[in-house]
């Protein structure tokens, strides 16, 4: 027992903090501090208070209720002297465990992914984000109806005769059942919803498909909505807290060179990611799958920089987003955690870019090393269309920046920087497309004509030579064959 403290918030709810994970690496003090202050920032996230924090770190943990004897009757003790409200536990707990445990301590238990719900909840601001968290919420108490009905009455019924075998049915089966049935449509009807929101999500994406799409993406308060609104004027919430933004905004991208960039921030991620969450946030998360490329904000002043990039890559690799190309992008330098560290990570990751998007270092270079990316998968070409369409003119200049240009009576013809995708869009309305491959075959063909003609030549003055072998001196050579037998008789 440690951290004991009298609550300073009267509007919080008091809990006991225990972490349970597993034991920690040797040499990891860091790395468990980090833990302790990470579980304590959600919990004041989630308008939680903790009185006392205890630990048990076991390799394998108690089936029942993942806790070991002792360490229960401790923490019972603890409840009866700070009387909380909940205790809160830092590893996700069966349906079993948790009944079992607040059975032992009659106390109200948390387990680490009802905590990230009930923060998800307190931040969602949109209507998708409220559909997802409710449905996350429901598919995560599917599972723990049965204790909330445990207190109901029962009575078994059998045969006619009062005899035999019988079930148990009465008031607590009835309502459980009802409660069941109620749980099972709410969950289709949000699906259902949220369908048809990702539909349209994905129509709205597919609309942007003449755009180069940049996505962030990184763990909870890395600074992605600062670096957002240093990198754009979308003016997103900001603030020093968990799990801030949790719906995606998106924003066109100002780049020197290029026109058609959007940059879109996402929901952070964190360890453990509840997956009924991931499955929830299923249309939220689709501008990181489809995106052309991830800028992976890491929090460099965090002295587990290492976990959180773990963390995160897990994350992505869960919704099929690891083949999307990533830039590393230490933020916080101007507050780096260690210098050390961070070079190591520099040479593992030799694309990386370091920024302060507080005092807006290193913003240019990351600027820089967007339009690297996106110039790699461009090629210059030349679009030629109807001069009088003006309409296309002011369209291709919206997108892109124009080379060169060159204006007759009757066509206009931009030399452009375009991907393949945004070739195609210029086919579709009507212009032509000339790229470079074009211009040296035709030139390559006007040698290849040359070199043809002394083949001509050669094959005209050759022409003799059959009608040497058409004369009849021919004929001495045959004779002089013939001669040649009596020679050899």
């Amino acid at each position: 027992m440690k951290g004991l403290a009298e609550p300073t918030n009267p509007g919080a709810i008091t809990c006991i903090l225990v972490l349970a994970g597993p034991p920690p690496k040797p040499n990891a003090k860091d790395h468990a501090g980090e833990r302790h202050a990470e579980m304590h920032n959600l919990l004041d996230t989630a308008g939680r208070e903790v009185v006392a924090t205890s630990e048990q770190h076991l390799h394998k943990p108690v089936g029942g209720t993942h806790l070991g004897t002792g360490k229960i009757a401790e923490l019972r003790a603890m409840v009866k002297f700070h009387r909380p409200e909940e205790v809160v536990l830092d590893v996700s707990l069966s349906p079993r465990q948790q009944r079992n445990l607040e059975r032992e301590l009659e106390v109200t238990v948390v387990d680490y992914d009802e905590l990230i719900l009930n923060i998800f909840a307190r931040n969602a601001r949109t209507h998708q984000a409220m559909l997802a968290v409710e449905l996350a919420r429901m598919e995560y108490t599917r599972g723990r109806l049965q204790r909330m009905w445990t207190h109901l009455d029962r009575q078994r019924i059998g045969s006619n005769q009062g005899g035999g075998s019988g079930f148990m049915a009465g008031t607590g089966e009835k309502q459980i059942e009802m409660d069941r049935r109620q749980l099972k449509e709410r969950i289709q009807d949000l699906k259902d919803r949220l369908n048809n929101i990702s539909e349209r999500t994905d129509r709205a994406v597919a609309t942007r498909s003449d755009a180069f799409s940049v996505a962030l993406v990184g763990y909870t308060n890395a600074g992605k909505s600062t670096v957002m609104n240093a990198l754009t004027s979308a003016g997103v919430l900001a603030e020093n807290r968990l799990f801030a933004t949790l719906d995606t905004r998106t924003s066109r991208l100002p780049l020197e060179r290029f026109h058609h960039a959007t940059l879109s921030d996402t929901v952070g991620f964190i360890r453990n990611l509840p997956h009924q969450l991931i499955a929830s946030f299923h249309a939220t998360l689709a501008e990181v799958r489809e995106a052309d490329l991830l800028l992976h904000i890491v929090d460099c002043a965090s002295p587990v920089m290492a976990d959180q990039v773990t963390a995160v890559e897990a994350v992505l690799a869960t919704i099929d987003a690891s083949a999307v190309p990533v830039i590393m992008v230490f933020n916080k330098i101007d507050a780096a955690y260690s210098r050390t560290i961070l070079s190591s990570y520099k040479r593992r990751y030799p694309n990386s870019v370091t920024i302060s998007a507080l005092t807006g270092e290193g913003l240019p270079e990351l600027r820089a090393a967007i339009e690297d990316v996106i110039a790699a998968k461009t090629k210059k070409i030349q679009v030629r269309f109807p001069a009088r369409d003006g309409a296309l003119n002011a369209w291709i200049r919206s997108k892109v920046t124009v080379l060169d240009e060159d204006w007759t009576a009757v066509n206009a013809t931009l030399t452009i920087e375009s991907d393949p995708v945004l070739a195609d869009i210029l086919r579709a309305k009507g212009a032509e497309i000339i790229e470079p491959s074009d211009k040296p075959a035709r030139k390559a063909a006007k040698p290849a004509a040359a070199k043809a003609k002394p083949k001509a030549t050669v094959t005209t003055a050759a022409k003799p030579k059959p009608k040497a072998k058409v004369a009849t001196k021919a004929k001495p050579k045959t004779t002089a064959k013939a001669a040649a037998k009596p020679r050899s008789r």
